[in-house]
Formats: structure tokens, C-alpha cells, sequence
């Protein structure tokens, strides 16, 4: 830890933290997080190119999936070139304004997934309780301000974090818990009073993960209460395969949120190789899953990636 005494303003250099205790083996443990990295590029730019592409994927529900997809490319832009520079080049450094960027942006599309996913939510909800009124009621427009709507609001959510922050005090030199910059982790690095940051940073994740969360779950709560007054067995299963998908990634996203929230509370200190492995997993799991659970549970997606595959052989033929 380094001193205060000669603590300044905007100025600060972070270093970014590793796998504690592995240094010499960075390049051998980085290989499978680049790997994941390299997936979830592929897997989110593929689902992109096929709901743009295909006529067929033109609802409302893969239209969501395409803004899901579109916000963990932006998450992996965000992650991936410091662990990059960290594991394979050994460069720690990185300067204030750059932490800063990285931290609004990781935040940004964090917010911009949760809002999606809400959305999607309310979106299964519509299909189920209302499915002659679908169509008129998840419009093109009505999804064009869903999605503008979720990016403001990620945006000005996420605005005063790093305004803030520049008005603090940090040692010449931090070390930071994770190989990326996280609004926590500056705010607990500061030598000057921090409650104004503290507080601005749990109102913006009450008013975006915790609000989306409540919401979500409200929405399941009707969902199950419709299905419930469904008379057929199999129309209520078939109604409820519908849901599958959202809620894996729904889990996918918020469980490990919750796995490295308890982590840091309880044993960060005794096993700190495990909570960083938590921390990078936090930001790499759901880019990575959400395209295969979609390409598994999806009629739709698969059969449009073997239209494309069908095309491309006619092609080459």
C-alpha cells in the first residue's frame, strides 16, 4: 500500500493486479481467459450478423438479444486489452484518465446489459399474457426508445463517477484489486473524504442493477401467475420453454455478481487468487454464454446459422 503523503489529483498511476502468487505463470493461466475473450467476440458478432441478416429474426425478442450481444462486445472491448497488456506484455501501469475511461465504460455496459435484460423480461411477460396484442405492443418504434432509453440511462448513471473521483486525492501510485478499473475499488484506493463518491456510486447501482433486478423477478412472479391459470399442462410447459433462455442468462449475469459480492466480504484476504479469478469470471461468463445458450435453446438461431452455412456452401459451390 502506498503512502498518502505525497497524494495527488488526477494525476495518480494504478497498477493493475494479476493471479497473486502466479506472476511466473501469468501467460499459462491467461490462456484460457483469452480464449473465453475470443469466443464471446466471435459468438456476439455472429448473433449480431444473423438477427441483422435474416428476415426471420426480425422480432422483437431477437432484437433485444442483438442489444444484449451488442453490450458484451462493448463489455469485452472495455476488459479485455489491459488483461492483454497484463498477462502477456507485464504491463501494470495505467494512468488515471485511462482507469477512468475503463471504469465508465465496464459500468457503462454493465447497466446497458441489465437494462436489456429487463426488457427482455418485459418482453416474455407481453408474449405470455398478451399474445394477440404482441405485435402492436412491442413495436419497431417502441424497441428503438426501449434501447435509446437503457443507453441514457447508462450513460448519465455512470457521468458523476468519474467526475467525482477526479476531485480526489490518490497516492502517486495505487494498487488496484483486479486487472481493470472498478468505481469501488478507485474509491477505496482515495486518501481525501469519499462519502459523496461512495454514496453516488450505490444510488447508481440501486437506480439500475437493483431496480432491473426487482423488475425482473416481478415480471417471472406474473408470468408464473399466468401460466398457473392455463388449463393445459402441455400449453403451460410449452409457454414456460419459452423463458428458459432469458432466465439462464438472467442467472448467468446476476449470480456471479452475487458470488464475488460474498467473496469480497468474507475470505478476499485468504484466498486472493480466487477472488480475482471471481473478479474476471464477474465480466467474462455472461458475454460468453449468452450466445450458446441461445444457439442451444433457440429453434430460431440455429436454423438461421444453417441457412447461412447452406448459403455459403451454394456459394463456394
Amino acid at each position: 500500500m502506498f503512502s498518502c503523503n505525497s497524494s495527488v489529483s488526477g494525476h495518480s498511476t494504478f497498477l493493475l493486479t494479476g493471479f497473486p502468487g502466479l506472476e511466473a505463470s501469468h501467460h499459462w493461466v491467461s490462456i484460457p481467459i483469452n480464449l473465453i475473450c475470443v469466443v464471446s467476440i466471435l459468438g456476439n458478432s455472429c448473433i449480431l450478423f444473423l438477427v441483422r441478416t435474416d428476415p426471420a429474426l426480425h422480432e422483437p425478442m431477437y432484437v433485444f438479444l442483438s442489444m444484449l450481444a451488442a453490450s458484451d462486445l462493448g463489455l469485452c472491448a472495455s476488459t479485455f486489452p489491459s488483461m492483454v497488456r497484463l498477462f502477456w506484455l507485464g504491463a501494470r501501469e495505467l494512468h488515471f484518465d485511462l482507469c477512468a475511461a475503463q471504469m465508465f465504460c465496464i459500468h457503462a455496459f454493465t447497466y446497458v446489459e441489465s437494462g436489456v435484460l429487463l426488457a427482455m423480461a418485459f418482453d416474455r411477460f407481453v408474449a405470455i399474457r398478451d399474445p394477440l396484442h404482441y405485435a402492436s405492443i412491442l413495436t419497431r418504434s417502441a424497441m428503438v426508445t426501449a434501447g435509446a432509453a437503457i443507453l441514457v440511462r447508462a450513460m448519465l448513471l455512470n457521468l458523476p463517477g468519474p467526475i467525482l473521483l477526479r476531485r480526489l486525492l490518490f497516492p502517486q501510485i495505487s494498487v488496484l484489486s483486479h486487472c481493470y478499473c472498478l468505481h469501488c475499488d478507485l474509491v477505496g484506493l482515495a486518501c481525501s473524504d469519499t462519502q459523496v463518491s461512495s454514496l453516488v456510486g450505490l444510488v447508481s447501482v440501486l437506480l439500475s442493477l437493483g431496480f432491473d433486478s426487482a423488475l425482473i423477478l416481478l415480471s417471472y412472479a406474473l408470468i408464473l401467475r399466468t401460466v398457473l391459470r392455463i388449463a393445459s399442462p402441455g400449453e403451460r410447459l410449452k409457454a414456460l420453454n419459452t423463458c428458459v433462455s432469458h432466465l439462464c442468462i438472467v442467472l448467468i449475469f446476476y449470480l456471479p455478481k452475487l458470488g464475488l459480492s460474498v467473496l469480497h466480504r468474507v475470505e478476499k484476504h485468504s484466498y486472493p487468487a480466487l477472488a480475482v479469478l471471481m473478479a474476471n469470471l464477474h465480466f467474462l461468463v455472461p458475454p460468453f454464454m449468452n450466445p450458446i445458450v441461445y444457439c442451444v435453446k433457440s429453434k430460431q438461431i440455429r436454423q438461421g446459422l444453417l441457412r447461412r452455412f447452406q448459403q455459403k456452401r451454394v456459394d463456394v459451390s
